[in-house]
């Protein structure tokens, strides 16, 4: 910081230097009066003073404040630092869950054949814990403690990534026995599961060797309104277009399906016999035909022949069969 040089010129006269040791004899020093001295030394302005003096007092206040900012600096950063961790822990705690790692708590078979030749046994195992309403409409399916099983049922769909059973039927023979013993073969009861599953386990659910339940259809079109006479009124109707799934159809995955996720709930994986899977999916199937401009113009204006026509896409020419099925104790 920049003084004037008048200042420091007075504040050396004010502060006269120590005489010498050996001081020179006074009658060889003429004798001067000291007031016109002080008078030319000290001939300054009360603005150089006050700069003077104003510049002194902030280099002086400078040197005293200068600690308290590097302390303060200091835990800045360190608060800072203690920020940073502290999202960190909120990052790992907040962190998606782990879905691949479930721990399955009953066991399942399926025995299979193709045109009447058995190729092999399925074991699947069912996360009781993790999806327990979906575990439990499976267990009864395959025990026959619904009143009706899997037995004897076809696979009726068969895609690159998956193999998918027909389950039972929502009609006729089937539905009676259901009923016989109080159980519920609609997929209503499974759609919250699903729902919190799907909120939960963000990206793919159905890996490669997953067992997963058929519990809606998002490509089912809204219900088609017409209008119908009743009672000699017209009154508007609406009519279903397609069915839904009643919560008994089932997909084992070959692959990572991500197709599935928006309506299949994983309830299983895997255990043993993945070959037969594979063999499975091997079997030829019906070619799909829905790139015909019929098709889509059927589809489009909710014709029923368009719906029975999907159907049949990628049904197996041969008959894949589930001839026995059970829990493994």
């Amino acid at each position: 910081m920049l003084r004037s040089p008048k200042f420091l010129q007075s504040s050396q006269f004010l502060h006269p230097p120590i005489p010498p040791s050996h001081p020179p004899q006074l009658q060889n020093m003429p004798t001067l009066t000291p007031f016109p001295i002080i008078k030319q030394c000290c001939k300054f302005s009360r603005r150089e003073l006050a700069i003077g003096s104003s510049s002194s007092l902030l280099l002086l206040l400078g040197f005293q404040n200068l600690e308290p900012f590097l302390q303060s600096r200091a835990q800045a950063e360190e608060n800072i630092e203690d920020t940073n961790i502290n999202e960190g822990q909120e990052e790992n705690s907040n962190a998606t869950p782990n879905c691949s790692n479930k721990n399955p708590t009953r066991k399942a078979f399926l025995d299979i054949s193709i045109d009447g030749e058995p190729v092999g046994r399925i074991i699947i195992g069912l996360y009781g814990d993790d999806a327990p309403a979906g575990a439990a409409r499976f267990s009864k399916l395959v025990s026959g403690a619904a009143g009706i099983s899997y037995r004897r049922k076809e696979f009726i769909k068969i895609m690159p990534n998956y193999v998918q059973h027909g389950g039972v039927r929502s009609y006729g023979v089937d539905v009676e026995l259901a009923k016989s013993t109080g159980s519920d073969l609609t997929a209503e009861s499974l759609i919250d599961e699903w729902q919190r599953s799907y909120e939960k386990c963000p990206g793919t659910k159905n890996l490669a060797g997953t067992v997963s339940i058929i519990v809606r259809n998002p490509l089912k079109p809204p219900p088609k309104l017409k209008v119908v006479a009743r009672q000699g009124k017209l009154e508007i109707d609406q009519e279903e277009v397609g069915i839904d799934p009643n919560g008994t159809e089932f997909a084992i995955t070959t692959k990572d399906s991500p197709e599935l996720d928006s309506s299949a709930l994983v309830v299983g994986k895997i255990l043993g016999g993945m070959e037969v899977v594979e063999r499975i999916g091997l079997v030829k199937t019906v070619n799909e035909n829905t790139s015909s401009p019929y098709f889509r113009v059927a589809k489009l204006i909710g014709d029923k022949r368009a719906v029975v026509a999907e159907r049949g896409f990628n049904r197996p020419y041969s008959k894949v069969v589930v001839t026995n099925c059970g829990l493994i104790e």
